[in-house]
């Protein structure tokens, strides 16, 4: 007799607990891996492979990077087969509702008492770009922040950033202090020596006019470098 393992087998064969979509009722929906969540969106698979399986494929492709997986458009998730024009626009619109509901945490204003407060309330708009951009946090006197502005948008190496844009933007919304933001699509959290000079300018320009600014963060998927905690501000 031949044991067939779900491999072998279309989902609706498997064992109803190992079900993506009757794993989720049973079980709740944390107990899904990452693929099981994904084959749920995509919903079915084809002749020669389960929506698990094509979970699992594309997962592999991006090392389990769900951010990378989201950075991608249409075409490129057309470019997987089983994946037609209906699934790439199911997956993107589910990885975009899951960035919106990060973002929808941070609206409440919050306090900014260290680096990683800082990247909390940035990384949700930036952190995925497939190119840069520059932002800043508005803070008030209690370091809350009041406020978060696009100054510029670039390509995947740099963004032109404008000094008189950035201040006329704090100075409109009354914020005495700023912190400085841009991602780098590239992972790499270093700064160049272009990003160590405009940050010098800025905290300079900013004195002359009572705008603290507090810190500047490079911003990747892999996390962030703080000018202020390496000493560099």
């Amino acid at each position: 007799m031949t044991n067939y393992t779900t491999d072998h087998l279309t989902i609706k064969a498997w064992a109803e607990e190992d079900r993506p979509r009757e794993k989720l009722l049973l079980k709740g929906k944390k107990n899904l891996s990452d693929a099981e969540l994904l084959a749920i969106i995509i919903g079915s698979g084809s002749r020669d492979e389960t929506a698990l399986g094509l979970s699992q494929r594309m997962l592999a492709k991006f090392d389990s990077n769900l951010n990378e997986l989201g950075r991608q458009n249409i075409n490129e998730l057309m470019k997987f087969k089983g994946i037609g024009e209906a699934k790439a626009i199911a997956i993107s619109a589910a990885l975009e509702l899951g960035q919106r509901r990060q973002l929808s945490n941070i609206k409440d204003r919050p306090k900014i008492t260290s680096s990683r407060d800082a990247f909390n309330a940035i990384a949700p708009l930036i952190v995925d770009l497939p190119h840069e951009e520059f932002w800043i946090l508005l803070l008030n006197r209690s370091n809350i922040v009041i406020g978060r502005e696009r100054i510029s948008t670039g390509g995947v190496a740099g963004t032109v950033v404008d000094a008189k844009l950035i201040f006329k933007t704090a100075l409109q919304s009354l914020a005495p202090a700023i912190i400085l933001c841009h991602n780098h699509p590239s992972g790499n959290l270093r700064p160049s020596q272009a990003d160590i000079d405009i940050t010098k300018k800025l905290r300079k320009g900013g004195e002359s006019i009572d705008v603290t600014v507090l810190d500047h963060l490079i911003v990747s998927e892999r996390g962030y470098y703080s000018f202020a905690d390496e000493g560099v501000l």
